[in-house]
């Protein structure tokens, strides 16, 4: 398989690469920066010879915080037949959503402390290589996390959530009622709604009120 491999670490950079190629894979090229990760593609492109798959860092020079994922973005619309693997110290749930947004084929995203593992790091830049998906397990869990809490409060209205937000501020049914101008009753029709909706059932007893707002607070 041919890579191309884009770390601003020296020591990173040149540790994967002597690690594929002591596999047998056929590194073709290794930049520090997106700049030079879309200059190289493009010229690998131009000669007809694109890789299979480059393996590049979320945050590169010259600010270190999205270059990378946004050059990876790019490669794949550009080049849709490349497979993209990022790398990242740490789970960043809106540039793996980008990263994953349209088809997920040929697409990876991992934390840095997996490339430790040698064996599940090059397992994955082939799959991603052949067209397959690695998703780290955090990012996953995160990514399944963060979609509940959002198809849960997808389920209110536009009032019903803004009654919630009141009570995420700590106001009571009657200060609801006044901030929004409308009666107690029609308050306590939305907050029972948005029990029903949360399943927040009766028997949950007063601690509905709070169980609703930390759900509001975590979405």
């Amino acid at each position: 398989m041919r890579v191309v491999i884009a770390e601003d670490s020296v020591l990173l950079r040149e540790g994967l690469t002597r690690l594929l190629t002591d596999l047998g894979h056929d590194v073709v090229a290794g930049v520090g920066d997106a700049e030079a990760l879309i200059k190289t593609v493009g010229e690998l492109a131009a000669q007809d010879a694109l890789p299979d798959v480059v393996v590049a860092d979320v945050r590169m020079p010259p600010t270190h915080t999205d270059e990378g994922v946004r050059a990876a973005v790019r490669l794949r619309k550009e080049y849709p037949g490349i497979g993209v693997l990022v790398l990242s110290q740490y789970v960043e749930e809106q540039y793996a959503t980008e990263l994953l947004a349209g088809s997920s084929r040929g697409v990876g995203y991992l934390l840095k402390d997996r490339v430790a593992e040698v064996r599940e790091f090059v397992d994955a830049v082939v799959r991603v290589a052949q067209g397959g998906t690695a998703l780290d397990p955090e990012v996953v869990a995160q990514l399944l996390g963060r979609s509940r809490k959002q198809d849960v409060l997808a389920g209110l209205t536009p009032r019903e959530r803004e009654v919630l937000g009141l009570m995420a501020e700590g106001r009571t049914n009657s200060a609801v009622a006044k901030q929004l101008v409308v009666s107690d009753g029609a308050v306590e029709k939305h907050v029972s709604n948005i029990f029903q909706k949360l399943g927040l059932s009766p028997s949950d007893g007063d601690h509905r009120r709070v169980l609703a707002v930390l759900t509001y607070l975590n979405s």
